[in-house]
């Protein structure tokens, strides 16, 4: 069902996988999707377009206002104002479990600037269009790691706590410009990175025991979520997260 037919989804971070899936799930959707990475997102815009759909990747660094600048107005001169923010980019692939008397400061100051101001960034970057466009959907990617209280990442999940308080009170800011902001929050998901990190099949082994679902969650899990936070379907829904994670946290 293209239920995003007529829309502008720009997702960050799609050059590859989680990001990658959504913008692929948004443009089967019928979404003219715009692709943002720092690297190149040129493969997985052929992958959308090869399958006769709308896509644009653009590279651009979300911490860089004017690089972000840019970027809005390649995807503006391509598909007019964006409809819907996917705020997927994040550190985490290149994160290694640590304690936190052994996180170095510098580490945990870049964490916080991509994951927590690159999507205010972001956030700001595109708001001017969908002030203009009266409308708009903003869905940022959380994790359920901030309601288990899991060891060993408080630099990733520091970030990603300050991101869900972000989506209550850009909600509550934001509503009575017609944009609506929610979140999902996935569990451990088997993209590419997270495969290649030492020791994940033991630890996913162990999540998965957790799960009321008991299976490895793949990308393509996400889609179906941020398919519905960006369509119509969800129109009177905002400041809230949903959790996608076969069932490994309830709230």
């Amino acid at each position: 069902m293209e239920t995003l037919t007529g829309k502008t989804v720009l997702v960050t971070g799609a050059a590859q996988g989680i990001g990658a899936e959504i913008a692929r799930g948004a443009a089967a959707a019928g979404a003219q999707v715009v692709i943002l990475d720092v690297l190149s997102g040129e493969a997985t815009a052929k992958q959308i377009t090869d399958q006769a759909g709308q896509a644009l990747a653009v590279e651009a660094d979300i911490t860089d206002d004017q690089s972000l600048a840019r970027a809005v107005e390649q995807a503006q001169q391509q598909f007019g104002d964006i409809d819907v923010l996917v705020n997927n980019a994040a550190m985490f692939g290149d994160l290694q479990q640590v304690s936190l008397e052994d996180i170095s400061y510098d580490t945990w100051d870049q964490v916080m600037r991509v994951n927590v101001r690159g999507a205010l960034q972001c956030v700001r970057a595109v708001l001017p269009g969908m002030q203009r466009l009266g409308r708009g959907s903003i869905i940022n990617i959380t994790t359920n790691r901030i309601y288990r209280g899991f060891a060993n990442m408080l630099h990733y999940d520091a970030s990603k706590g300050a991101l869900s308080a972000m989506t209550r009170s850009m909600a509550a800011e934001l509503g009575d410009r017609h944009i609506r902001v929610n979140a999902i929050a996935p569990g451990l998901t088997m993209s590419d990175r997270v495969l290649a990190k030492e020791g994940i099949q033991g630890r996913n082994a162990q999540i998965i025991k957790g799960r009321a679902l008991g299976r490895s969650q793949e990308p393509q899990d996400l889609v179906g979520a941020v398919i519905f936070l960006a369509s119509d379907a969800s129109s009177f829904v905002s400041g809230q997260t949903l959790v996608v994670d076969g069932g490994g946290v309830m709230l």
